[in-house]
């Protein structure tokens, strides 16, 4: 049984995972799917419903000869039916026509003409205003073959005749019951065959409309193609509102990268400057045929500062390898485990850090992005303030469906830094005090950072603490 039950589930295993890989395909398969069901539920509820009706407008139809019946019949002296003169309808009176009428009395019975011949069932006497409405009931026609009729019957009582006694009786009009499935045969016929038609001709439309409204993904597909192909440097801004994200992303990733390209092409070409200049002092030294003392002073000196700048270098290329749709950051916890660390290193001066942080605010970004962008801000903090420093992180500025930017603001009670030494300061390798240590790269990494993430840097004086304010403004991101 195993050995039989295997290859069944393996063959329908594909028909099982199959779906069309266009979208145009599968929009139009999901609408035909909806059509052809709307139609077929559409089509059974008109076929249900005109059955329905058809079977009311018999029943209404034989009530009507019936009563068309008991307003002309006619009773004798002797108490015998007199028929009307002319039937309501001419079927009544020629045999087999498949139109019967019949009244049954309590002492007899009367036929019409079309009922002479035919086997009918016969019905029981109601009472008055009874009415009665069933079928098919079988009979046997003229020619001896089996038939069926749907019989319509109300019982009534004539008060007029010379006896004092009411007299009743009951009038049944009885159709030949392939009336109605002709009718509901013919109805079916020409349902189905439009409803064919209109289904078609809707298919076909909504074939053309979902090709239509699918022309401006097709653009943005072939825009794309000729971005990758270089023969354009971005999507066009000329799509439908629900496509903007979507090409508006397209552009940021491809900028990001190009940007990406180039921070690394200029990074490597800026290292090898920079290293070129030490190299020659180095050979230079080595051909003067400088003493070894000498030459080993000079050498750690070179090498120190070839140290540093791929240490600048390396630390320039990793800020500016940020995600562009990185996930939200929250900045308190990176904000503490930095100031915990510069608490011990400057614990002899006894700084104090003091956070004013927007809970709700995010960072949008890599993680190390952040540490370098705080732990750059509030060391240069550390290092001259003389006992306070304030962190200040507050939401920025917000546009319509992108992720809000965000303000981070350093403040320290320390000098504070001259207006015309701001410029100075921002370049790389320069410190504000040759006199403290360090390599000065720290701001222009901060400043690189910034501008990788299209954001401001602006330096000024602290109202609130006397010393240097460092603000960072990230616009909203995408």
């Amino acid at each position: 049984m195993r050995s039989m039950l295997v290859p069944s589930m393996v063959d329908r295993a594909p028909l099982l995972d199959w779906h069309p890989r266009s979208l145009q395909s599968r929009q139009l398969l999901a609408a035909s799917i909806g059509l052809v069901a709307f139609l077929a539920l559409a089509g059974f509820a008109l076929d249900r419903a005109f059955v329905d009706v058809a079977g009311q407008g018999l029943r209404d139809r034989l009530k009507a000869y019936a009563f068309t019946y008991a307003g002309g019949i006619e009773w004798a002296r002797d108490g015998s039916l007199i028929p009307p003169e002319v039937p309501p309808d001419g079927r009544f009176d020629r045999p087999g026509s498949g139109l019967y009428a019949d009244v049954e009395l309590p002492n007899g019975r009367w036929v019409s003409g079309s009922a002479k011949g035919p086997q009918l069932p016969r019905g029981d006497v109601l009472a008055g205003r009874e009415e009665l409405f069933d079928g098919p009931l079988p009979i046997v026609k003229s020619d001896g073959s089996a038939g069926e009729v749907y019989r319509y019957g109300i019982g009534l009582v004539d008060a007029t005749r010379s006896s004092s006694a009411e007299f009743p009786y009951t009038i049944y009009v009885m159709e030949d019951a392939g009336t109605l499935p002709r009718q509901v045969r013919v109805f079916r016929q020409a349902l189905w065959g439009y409803l064919g038609i209109s289904g078609a001709v809707l298919l076909l439309l909504q074939a053309v409309i979902l090709r239509w409204s699918l022309l401006p993904l097709r653009r943005v597909i072939a825009e794309l193609k000729r971005v990758q192909r270089g023969q354009l440097a971005r999507m066009s801004g000329q799509h439908p509102r629900e496509l903007e994200p979507l090409t508006d992303s397209i552009n940021a990733f491809v900028e990001s990268e190009r940007e990406n390209l180039d921070r690394q092409r200029n990074t490597l070409a800026d290292l090898a400057h920079s290293l070129k200049t030490p190299l020659a002092v180095l050979r230079a030294r080595l051909d003067s045929g400088a003493g070894d003392g000498e030459l080993r002073e000079e050498l750690d000196n070179q090498l120190r500062r070839m140290s540093d700048m791929v240490g600048y270098q390396l630390a320039r290329a990793a800020s500016g390898g940020h995600k562009l749709f990185a996930a939200p950051i929250a900045i308190e916890p990176h904000a503490e485990q930095i100031v915990r660390g510069l608490e011990k290193i400057y614990a002899a001066k006894g700084v104090v850090c003091e956070f004013e942080i927007d809970q709700d605010t995010r960072f949008h970004g890599e993680p190390g992005d952040l540490q370098e962008l705080l732990g750059n801000l509030l060391e240069n903090a550390f290092k001259w303030a003389r006992s306070r420093v304030l962190l200040t992180i507050q939401p920025g500025a917000a546009a319509p469906n992108r992720r809000p930017g965000v303000r981070i603001a350093v403040e320290d009670d320390g000098p504070g830094i001259a207006a015309e030494q701001i410029a100075h300061v921002l370049q790389r390798g320069v410190r504000g005090d040759e006199r403290v240590q360090g390599h000065g790269i720290g701001l222009a990494i901060v400043q690189d950072m910034v501008r990788s993430y299209r954001g401001e840097l602006s330096v000024g004086a602290s109202a609130e603490l006397g010393g240097a304010r460092f603000e960072v403004t990230l616009p909203p991101g995408l």
